[in-house]
């Protein structure tokens, strides 16, 4: 294989499977054009494109753990990473035993294991990453305890903790951005609770504090509370249905790290306090103690003890070391990188104590970790990307990207600048510090008197080279007829440089001298919040963001909401004109409604979702997930791999979650400048890949009101027996086919561990004499078909339907192949079915005798297309004829469909049509003795020149199953009948189209008959 197949067709693994292959990297970190057939092992070393042109190699960073990490130590060393492969060997192992006695565990753990291992799953299901990871998290705690060959793998973490965190147990699983930890945060809770409510003495806990870094991710993570309307083990069937009332004995407290922060009890002014102080002679106390604390934060966790803590982005909690520091410490440091270290050290302070007072307080039994990237910060005291040593499972960005479960990054790797060893825009910001101005240090004070228009020169040719590419993305989307665009973000290092950018590519008031002001417009007309005639626009495409403030929940500082001043309005007049009410936008703080802004940038039908850029202060905080990136820059210092992947990490959520043809993700990408991130990449030259388009199908009102299409809601049939004489009318859908892959193997080898084999078939039903079949498929007929509920069997009926079931067997209407027999209509379910394919038969001859009625919803026997509402993502669309569909698009499930859209529209005698998606029209059947829902493909009105239009309910069908020919059986001999019977509904028809070529023909024939018909007979 080609080095050019490592970067056209990345992705060798399904993101559900084992990933069993990976791309083999050479010392450089390079791909050597071999897949290898084995699991990558875990790493810390990441795939790096070298540039083009290099004159001397550089040492890897190493974000391993060393001999002088300050963890590891002569007796014992803390590097995780052998640790890690080797536990994810024992877990496989483990994974393989077929038997779940043998799994080791308690029996409601070994159901969940196989359910999320093996259930068919009607939506998302789990990827294999995120089983994995709660596969270990299950194997450390269940399993390894009971052997003492595995107590290394505790002394490991016990040590490892005792070092960094000695009042916590913490055990981290490291997943990769975009891998889905909130769900592998369910699975945790669904483990334990499960087992806590039935082994309550176990060690097992209901009990859950989840910690998050800031609001966004706090508020996303209400799906794990049991009863949120959008509940993962509801929604996402995380658990199995009858485990979903244990499930609601969970207590699930979710908060911000910040509320760990003492608050005042009592508001008392500065001034206030200072008089009182100097008159007492003491400090005046008004802070909240540790305990009240707690009881703010988790009162309904209170009572209960070693409760589990979930920390989410779990590398912002850590305790600094300053005594016995191996790396660098906030001391160490200078300028703005002393800053940054001394708000993460805050920030991991807080995070730290908090938990810390929970254990003292209320005890803890274990904190799980779960990060992209746990390692230590810079000033941390640790060596900087010092994996957390208590990490225990991983799967990295170069596994997710192999699975296709994130977009691949691409960053320069060459450019036509003579000279240096790396691209320029690969690593931005040391070539901006080279430049002669470059950048205003931090403040806003501090860049006050530049001019935006005045930047770096490396940094604007860096700009209008991404920008350039984005534009072709743009345009491409436009072409496409997507509703949003995609959107390109710009990471500062301060506020001072964001409002540079922000001015320079959305446009500025520049005060002259003389006190006028001219508007200098955007130099990125695509990012411009101005129009032509120097009005902000409406809706601005370009937004300013300082994310750390707006997570934190704290009031805005007063610089930034000066610079933003503009927008807000903005965004407060868009938040009124949407919803009507002057309130909402008069009772939402600044605050909040940034917040909005820019957690729904990207989202249809939100505040955010036209924005096209976005310029950040310091960098995008997590969970801030928009799936539209297309493009970033970066114009600060990236000092480790691990700030790079942070960065990127807010870019590369994928936007499609369709597996192709081969049960894999089509690759995507996000182009990448600033940002020296060590991982494959090509030069910005490729054309931007397809979107997928998101759209709303709809009901036009009041335009197309006239094609709306009314239908009944069918719960039921009633059929009135004649007291005449029965007859069947047999049809090719009578036929019931007994094969042995329905009705299970006809022949079967079995062999003892030692001795002679023997073969089981069941050709001794063949003995099975025709009368006695006759017979029991008559008194099937009789008790399951012909008795309503709670009444004697018509008993006079017996000799008419002994006569009909004969007729069909002797018809040929039973095939048997394979080597089933004759015999097995004995099984009541295929009795059902044989019994149910007569009963339609005799059903079909009572037409026009008015004996069968539908039987409608009491509470809502109607429907219509003007209720049609929804959302879809889906390639394969017909967007109708204004003159032809109620409904703006159809949605298609297969090119066939689609066809038969184009033959609906072509013919002159059709009236109007829909697909039934999103329209509620479901036909009740009977597939064997189980009632089922049947949705027809499309209704189609047809002018056929009576008073009223003929109803067709048309069904595209490609190959035939046996529930094919039950649907169909349903439609022609209760539905269609049933519904015209109730004359209320005009006159409804039934057509099956089973040939893609045939469907004009075969629509035109079937529209000629129906207008050569009788009145009585259309």
């Amino acid at each position: 294989m080609s080095q050019e197949n490592f970067f056209e067709s990345p992705i060798l693994n399904s993101p559900y499977d084992y990933p069993g292959r990976h791309w083999e990297l050479d010392p450089d970190g390079q791909p050597t054009n071999r897949i290898v057939d084995l699991r990558r092992h875990s790493d810390l070393i990441t795939p790096v494109p070298k540039p083009k042109k290099r004159r001397s190699p550089k040492d890897q960073l190493h974000l391993g753990l060393g001999q002088e990490d300050g963890i590891s130590s002569e007796v014992q060393e803390y590097n995780p990473t052998p640790i890690i492969n080797e536990i994810r060997q024992y877990v496989d192992a483990w994974r393989r035993l077929p038997n779940p006695d043998q799994w080791q565990v308690t029996p409601e753990t070994a159901r969940l294991l196989t359910h999320w291992r093996t259930y068919k799953f009607e939506g998302v299901r789990p990827f294999f990453c995120q089983v994995e990871a709660v596969e270990t998290a299950i194997w450390l705690a269940e399993v390894a305890p009971k052997s003492p060959r595995y107590r290394k793998f505790r002394d490991h973490l016990e040590g490892a903790n005792a070092q960094a965190n000695p009042l916590l147990l913490r055990t981290a699983l490291k997943l990769a951005t975009g891998a889905g930890k909130t769900t592998v945060m369910a699975m945790l809770i669904a483990w334990q609770t499960v087992n806590a409510v039935r082994y309550p003495n176990k060690g097992f806990s209901r009990g859950f504090l989840l910690v998050a870094p800031g609001i966004t991710i706090r508020d996303r993570l209400r799906v794990l509370l049991p009863n949120d309307p959008d509940s993962y083990y509801r929604n996402r069937q995380i658990v199995p249905t009858d485990m979903l009332a244990m499930i609601d004995s969970a207590v699930i407290i979710i908060t911000n790290y910040h509320a760990f922060k003492p608050r005042e009890r009592i508001d008392i002014a500065k001034g206030t306090r200072q008089a009182i102080e100097g008159w007492q002679g003491n400090k005046l106390q008004t802070q909240e103690t540790e305990g009240q604390m707690l009881q703010r934060v988790m009162k309904p966790l209170m009572g209960m003890k070693n409760i589990i803590v979930l920390n989410d982005e779990a590398h912002h909690c850590y305790r600094e070391r300053v005594k016995d520091a191996v790396g660098e410490t906030e001391d160490d440091l200078k300028g703005e990188e002393k800053d940054e270290a001394k708000e993460n050290n805050e920030a991991a302070r807080m995070w730290i104590s908090g938990l810390e007072a929970v254990r003292r307080k209320i005890g803890l039994s274990m904190v799980y970790d779960l990060s992209a990237t746990p390692f230590f910060l810079k000033g941390s005291g640790y060596i900087e990307g010092t994996l957390f040593p208590w990490t225990m499972s991983d799967f990295s960005l170069m596994d997710a990207i192999e699975c296709g479960i994130v977009k691949l990054p691409r960053v320069p790797v060459a450019d036509n600048v003579p000279g240096g060893d790396t691209p320029k825009f690969r690593n931005l910001w040391e070539e901006i510090k080279k430049s002669p101005k470059g950048l205003p240090k931090k403040g806003r004070s501090a860049g006050k008197d530049l001019d935006p228009l005045a930047l770096p020169p490396i940094l604007l040719s860096a700009l209008d080279a991404l920008y350039g590419h984005y534009r072709q993305t743009f345009d491409l989307w436009q072409a496409e007829g997507i509703g949003i665009p995609p959107v390109f973000i710009v990471v500062c290092n301060n506020t001072s440089t964001s409002e540079l950018i922000y001015k320079y590519v959305s446009g500025f008031d520049r005060t002259n001298d003389d006190g006028t002001v001219t508007l200098e417009n955007g130099r990125l007309p695509l990012f411009n919040n101005y129009d032509d005639y120097g009005n902000r626009l409406a809706r601005p495409n370009t937004i300013l963001i300082d994310s750390a403030q707006l997570e934190s929940g704290e009031a805005l500082d007063k610089d930034f909401r000066a610079m933003a001043e503009a927008e807000i309005e903005q965004f407060r007049k868009e938040k009124i004109q949407r919803s009507g009410n002057i309130l909402d936008g008069e009772n939402i703080t600044d605050h909040d409604l940034l917040r909005e802004v820019m957690n729904t940038v990207g989202k249809k039908g939100r505040l955010g979702e036209q924005i096209r850029c976005v310029v950040s202060v310091s960098m995008l905080t997590e969970g801030w997930d928009a799936n539209t990136v297309t493009h970033i820059l970066g114009v600060r210092a990236f000092g480790t791999q691990l700030l790079c992947e942070q960065v990127v990490g807010r870019g590369l959520r994928r936007q499609s979650y369709d597996l192709n043809e081969d049960g894999k993700f089509n690759v995507e990408y996000a182009d990448v400048l600033g940002i020296p991130f060590d991982f494959a990449a090509k030069p910005v030259i490729s054309p931007p890949a397809k979107p997928r388009e998101t759209i709303r199908v709809h009901a036009v009102k009041p335009e197309r009101d006239a094609l709306e299409i009314v239908f009944p809601r069918v719960e039921g049939y009633r059929v009135e027996l004649p007291e005449e004489r029965l007859d069947a009318e047999f049809t090719e859908d009578s036929v019931l086919e007994l094969t042995p892959d329905w009705v299970g193997p006809t022949v079967t080898n079995n062999q003892g561990i030692i001795g002679a084999g023997v073969t089981l078939n069941v050709a001794h039903l063949g003995e099975m004499r025709p009368s006695t079949l006759v017979y029991h498929l008559t008194q099937h007929l009789l008790m399951h078909k012909y008795r309503d509920p709670g009444e004697e069997p018509k008993m006079y009926l017996f000799g008419q339907l002994k006569r009909i079931a004969r007729q069909w067997l002797d018809g040929g209407y039973l095939r048997c192949t394979g080597g089933t027999y004759p015999a097995q209509l004995m099984y009541k379910e295929i009795a059902d079915m044989a019994a149910e394919r007569i009963k339609n038969a005799i059903t079909q001859t009572l037409q026009g005798q008015m004996p069968l009625k539908a039987i409608l919803d009491a509470y809502n026997p109607t429907g219509s297309t003007a209720y049609v509402n929804f959302t879809s993502s889906k390639s394969l669309k017909w967007q109708t004829d204004a003159r032809k569909s109620h409904l703006n698009w159809v949605i298609c499930d297969s090119d066939w469909e689609a066809e038969f859209c184009r033959v609906a529209e072509a013919h002159p005698k059709v009236r109007a049509y829909v697909k039934n998606q999103g329209l509620g029209m479901e036909v009740p059947y009977l597939m064997g003795s189980v009632a089922r829902k049947y949705v027809p493909d499309f209704i189609v009105q047809i002018d056929d020149g009576r008073e009223d239009p003929l109803n067709l309910i048309v069904e595209i069908k490609g190959f035939r199953k046996e529930d094919a020919k039950e649907k169909a059986n349903t439609m022609k001999a209760y539905w269609v009948p049933g519904v015209n019977n109730l004359g209320k509904f005009g006159r409804w028809a039934f057509a099956e189209f089973t040939a893609v070529f045939e469907i004009e023909a075969h629509f035109n024939t079937l529209v000629d008959n129906a207008l050569r018909a009788q009145p009585q007979d259309a």
